[in-house]
């Protein structure tokens, strides 16, 4: 045996130079779209209403996996738009939500909070008086991110032959999907793109000049009003005007609406106003459309990546709910932008050069005034603490004045380690009694401890699999809740996300280009999957900690 083998390695190379000769060159650019807050029925909703070159180009030219879902259940931004190139769960990447609580600290973090990383084209100051007075100034980076992407592979295969350039409107949705190694992450700050020293000590020349051109100023006073005759949103829709629906950055329940933030001349507010109107989706797209020219994406030796996240989608649907005149609108207006980047990137480089993905990074419930047959869910917070104290004061006595059992983090609880050492009792044992107290309340589903969700298994598609999926070792806590469908917690108006249920877990998943056979596909898949397969067209190892397949 020994003796033969030199001749299995010569013929096992010989095979593999000669699969490899029959595979077709990577493409020259990869385009990872996310849209924040994008439910799956958006697209046959709206369809009727979208222009030719959006949506539909690659609804009718590229592969529409019609039944993708997150695996994971704390379906929030950050740990959404981590695993959609790393192909990651937050048990693995430690994005647990797009703010947690620092047991070390005991204070409330940025899941891309860096203060090593100060921001580079916004003073701190600007940001508000938490950021002035933080101890450093404010900074965004990826070092809580604990894993890679699709990108860093490029990089570590390809070095500067290749290029990976992140834009988003939300700095977490821009860093995590341009992940450690990238040439370029930049963000919405106050209407202007930001990036941090992580990245680069000063804004390069271009995106100076974009600043420079004030978008979000000009958008100053003007008025947001539908696209299309209203009665077609009253028909796709139902009226304009829902109870439930938030007024505030200026804005009233009904269109029209003028972009002012509710002042007369450009305050903090306004900007408010601006991040929630189409026209922050309007000034994304153009400078994705500028990073592609002036990085000359597509143009070099090896594969370039370009990763766009719209995050207006998810502003609106926060105030509005999915099933308002205004979520239509946004998502009619991203199709036109969406269009006009697709139209440039087939100038500049020629879509049949470029692989192209879109997705979202989490769905949106229905406000609970519009949910059929269920009862209004808005969940406050305080109320929750107040039977958490109240079955630990039960069980083991009161504390002293100004001591606290119990921090909320999310929809979890941290049991104070003080607390539990003052009454000599375990951290194990407080949890179960919490456990049993809130299983107890009408507006929860499931309490999960730290224990139980560590012994958990790691597969399955029950609410525990997709909770422990959800949960990380370092940074979890010690009680973790999980509400009924169509129950919030702390929102007074509007809606939001967060759960295991389909509305919030179903997103789209097109696939458009190069090496895209065109076909529609109903069987179950995951955004975990991302990740495999867009490395595999690129020729490069999948991220080491994705855990899903290839789909084509």
């Amino acid at each position: 045996m020994i003796s033969f083998r030199p001749l299995y390695l010569t013929l096992a190379f010989a095979l593999t130079l000669g699969t490899s000769a029959a595979e077709p060159a990577p493409p020259k650019l990869a385009v990872v779209i996310a849209v924040d807050q994008m439910r799956a029925d958006y697209l046959m909703r709206f369809r009727p209403y979208f222009v030719e070159g959006g949506f539909k180009r690659l609804l009718e030219g590229g592969a529409n996996f019609q039944n993708a879902h997150y695996r994971h259940a704390i379906t929030l931004t950050a740990p959404g738009h981590a695993q959609i190139l790393s192909g990651a769960f937050s048990r693995d990447h430690s994005i647990i939500a797009n703010e947690w609580l620092d047991r070390d600290s005991w204070e409330m973090i940025n899941s891309v909070e860096d203060r090593a990383s100060p921001l580079v084209g916004i003073n701190p100051g600007e940001l508000g008086p938490a950021a002035a007075l933080a101890p450093a100034p404010t900074g965004r980076s990826p070092k809580n991110f604990r894993t890679t992407t699709v990108g860093d592979e490029l990089k570590e295969l390809h070095g500067a032959k290749s290029k990976v350039i992140s834009v988003s409107n939300k700095d977490r949705s821009a860093i995590l999907l341009g992940g450690h190694k990238a040439d370029g992450a930049y963000w919405d700050e106050l209407g202007r793109f930001v990036t941090s020293r992580y990245y680069r000590p000063e804004l390069p020349a271009w995106v100076l000049a974009f600043n420079a051109e004030k978008r979000a100023e000009a958008a100053f006073g003007k008025t947001w009003d539908r696209l299309l005759d209203p009665a077609i949103y009253d028909k796709v829709q139902g009226p304009d005007d829902v109870q439930g629906e938030t007024v505030n950055y200026g804005f009233t329940r009904t269109f029209p609406k003028r972009m002012d933030g509710g002042a007369p001349t450009i305050a903090p507010k306004f900007f408010d106003a601006y991040d929630n109107s189409p026209s922050t989706t309007v000034a994304l797209g153009e400078f994705a459309q500028r990073a592609l020219v002036e990085e000359k994406l597509g143009q070099h030796e090896a594969t370039d990546l370009l990763a766009v996240s719209f995050s207006q989608i998810d502003a609106i649907g926060h105030s509005y709910g999915p099933d308002s005149h205004e979520l239509m609108d946004s998502m009619l207006r991203l199709d036109r932008v969406l269009a006009a980047l697709l139209d440039r990137i087939d100038r500049e480089v020629g879509l049949k050069n470029c692989v192209v993905v879109l997705t979202a990074d989490h769905g949106v419930s229905p406000m609970p005034e519009l949910a059929p047959g269920h009862p209004p869910g808005r969940v406050k917070g305080a109320d929750l603490d107040a039977v958490g104290i109240r079955a630990l004061d039960t069980a083991y006595g009161a504390l002293p004045a100004g001591d606290t059992w119990l921090v909320r983090d999310n929809a979890a609880y941290h049991l104070r380690p003080a607390a539990l050492a003052a009454k000599k009792i375990s951290a194990h044992d407080a949890a179960l009694v919490l456990q049993k107290a809130f299983r107890a309340l009408p507006s929860v589903a499931e309490a999960y401890t730290r224990d139980e969700l560590l012994a958990a298994p790691p597969e399955g598609d029950n609410v525990l699999a997709m909770t422990r999926r959800s949960y990380n070792e370092s940074r979890g806590r010690d009680l973790v809740l999980v509400l009924k469908p169509y129950h919030f917690l702390a929102r007074a108006t509007g809606s939001t996300h967060g759960s295991p249920y389909d509305y919030d877990t179903h997103v789209p998943l097109l696939w458009f280009g190069a090496g895209v056979p065109k076909s529609i596909h109903t069987e179950n898949v995951g955004v975990d999957d991302i990740a495999p397969t867009l490395s595999a067209l690129l020729g490069i190892p999948a991220p080491p900690d994705a855990h899903g397949r290839r789909l084509f």
